[in-house]
């Protein structure tokens, strides 16, 4: 079965590591904040101004002012700063992000990503990706592994404008975790019952698949 978004954050937040910075982009990354492993500490990141974001608030901890880089209401952490976008950009540009997760409308064997524009369509604007993608050196996408109609997102070769070129390191999908390694999508884990003949039907791009293939566990 499909993960759900929750359950995507869920798994990707057990890639935390203590100590370490780091960018949420906007969707299914920005719940990972809800699901910070106990006994770690790590510093979340907006590009708006922000660094020490805590859990989605509840209804006696909203405060409108305080927002991510996704217009949605957040909270902080003990020692969180709020700054102008300019030194957050700095942060970002100058390597001090120690893991970025992001949402992708295509992903490729290249490590590719395309997440910001469909042609035609109207869109709000690159945002920080790009300065993301150029600026972090460990960036994981967190996705749906097709779209509504069954189209494969895990491409041979991205179709869409890209956000940035060889970059992506890791994929995690609602059907699949990856790494992304000499040209290929190499299978390291597959969502609880989720065959392995699902996974290749639906991925489009060049697929390593090892003779023992794990469900994730939570």
């Amino acid at each position: 079965m499909a993960l759900s978004r929750e359950q995507i954050a869920m798994r990707m937040a057990r890639e935390l590591k203590d100590g370490y910075y780091v960018n949420l982009g906007i969707g299914i990354p920005t719940l990972v904040a809800n699901y910070v492993p106990h006994g770690i500490e790590v510093m979340l990141q907006s590009e708006n101004g922000l660094l020490g974001m805590g859990p989605f608030p509840t209804e006696d901890e909203l405060d409108a002012d305080l927002i991510n880089a996704g217009k949605q209401t957040v909270t902080t952490v003990p020692g969180a700063s709020i700054f102008s976008s300019a030194e957050s950009f700095a942060m970002i540009r100058g390597g001090h992000v120690n893991l970025t997760i992001l949402g992708a409308l295509e992903v490729d064997v290249e490590g590719n990503i395309a997440s910001w524009m469909i042609p035609g369509k109207l869109v709000k604007g690159m945002g920080g990706a790009m300065d993301l993608v150029a600026g972090a050196d460990n960036i994981i996408v967190t996705m749906t592994h097709a779209s509504k109609t069954g189209k494969s997102k895990l491409l041979e070769r991205c179709t869409l404008p890209l956000t940035g070129a060889n970059c992506i390191n890791k994929v995690l999908t609602d059907l699949a975790w990856m790494e992304i390694k000499d040209g290929s999508f190499i299978l390291k884990e597959r969502a609880p019952g989720v065959s392995i003949d699902e996974i290749i039907a639906k991925t489009s791009g060049r697929l390593v698949v090892p003779s023992h293939v794990p469900e994730m566990t939570f």
